[in-house]
């Protein structure tokens, strides 16, 4: 379905509270899961971008961090991490990036779009994984322990030495030690996150609420791989001891969680599977950067578990509230942001191998 002279429409679908247009051509393919059918847009990657930039990145952080998120979220869509479908390639939500079409486009957002023409970040001539979050809390982490390996789940996955991990501020100690991390965490050092209303935060749980709401997560996050033993539904957890941390990443994000009860350890792996186990007011942790502190009664047993943490999303690549503030208060350009949240890169076009004969 094309449109030659205006937008393509979904009647009664809306996108950012309004009706949802968008350029290019629709196609209508049958889904490989279920007896339905996938309603696909096929569009140009330059018209695509105008419809994600401003939903991805708020417009008042300016151009020039606009610009960085056109780079980036053009990185994205070329070279995701996982193809989304055989019919298509990203789908329009956090999933991927969002995508919400022609007509929650902004004036500033398709300006930075249009001066990043064609433009990606590259790491020995490929096109690089161009991870970005919300807010990284203050220290990026290191891809491989943060995503396990797409079809082999290896968990850490391999090295990607452009996304390793970095602190805003070069002074910053490692944040693998926990008195670091819950120093870090638990106190507001200067950043380049530091405006984000998730740069600190802190949840809090009784012993019995935590106990409920382990044995309510647990089992779900058990299907993923990430949590041995495995915990099935309905299962007892029994009392809870302790939690700790067996192992963090450089910027303190949580690699190996462990719950120690009076009937098991239970072993938790990957900084999503841990932020959906520990649910406060029906929402996940909004990050794996988080250091739990227990307190005890005077006979030792667990009264209450508290956890500081830092930052939104997991923390790869470029913090979204970090561009901002790198290009508003800081002067920064848009080559200034990506430099810094992506090691060793270069800024061209998307190579491309012409045969002996052109």
């Amino acid at each position: 379905f094309v449109c030659d002279k205006g937008l393509l429409g979904v009647t009664d679908l809306k996108r950012a509270g309004k009706p949802a247009l968008y350029h290019g051509a629709f196609e209508i393919v049958k889904s490989i899961n279920n007896g339905f059918f996938n309603l696909v847009n096929m569009v140009e990657v330059e018209e695509y971008l105008k419809g994600v930039v401003p939903n991805e990145m708020p417009v008042r952080f300016g151009l020039e961090a606009l610009k960085a998120q056109s780079v980036t979220a053009r990185n994205y869509v070329l070279s995701p991490r996982v193809k989304s479908s055989p019919n298509y390639d990203v789908v329009d939500s956090v999933a991927s990036q969002v995508y919400y079409g022609a007509n929650t486009e902004k004036e500033i957002a398709t300006r930075a779009v249009q001066e990043t023409e064609g433009l990606v970040a590259l790491h020995n001539g490929e096109l690089i994984l161009a991870q970005y979050c919300s807010t990284a809390g203050g220290y990026t982490e290191d891809f491989a322990y943060v995503f396990s390996d797409p079809k082999t789940k290896e968990f850490p996955s391999i090295i990607k030495p452009y996304l390793v991990a970095k602190p805003d501020i070069p002074e910053q100690p490692s944040l693998e030690i926990e008195e670091n991390a819950l120093k870090f965490y638990s106190t507001v050092p200067d950043s380049f996150d530091l405006k984000s209303p998730y740069y600190r935060w802190t949840r809090e749980w009784t012993v019995d609420e935590l106990k409920n709401n382990l044995e309510t997560t647990l089992p779900a996050q058990s299907l993923t791989g990430f949590v041995t033993p495995e915990f099935a539904k309905g299962e007892s957890l029994g009392t809870i001891k302790n939690i700790y941390v067996k192992q963090r990443g450089k910027s303190g994000k949580i690699i190996e969680l462990v719950i120690e009860t009076d009937k098991k350890q239970i072993h938790l792996y990957k900084e999503l599977v841990i932020r959906r186990a520990f649910i406060k007011d029906g929402k996940a942790l909004p990050s794996a950067n988080v250091v739990f502190v227990p307190t005890t009664d005077e006979s030792g047993k667990l009264v209450s578990i508290k956890a500081f943490g830092g930052g939104y999303g997991h923390g790869v690549g470029m913090s979204q509230f970090g561009a901002g503030f790198m290009a508003q208060e800081l002067g920064k350009s848009y080559k200034d942001i990506l430099f810094h949240y992506y090691t060793g890169i270069v800024l061209a076009t998307k190579p491309v191998t012409l045969s002996q004969n052109n």
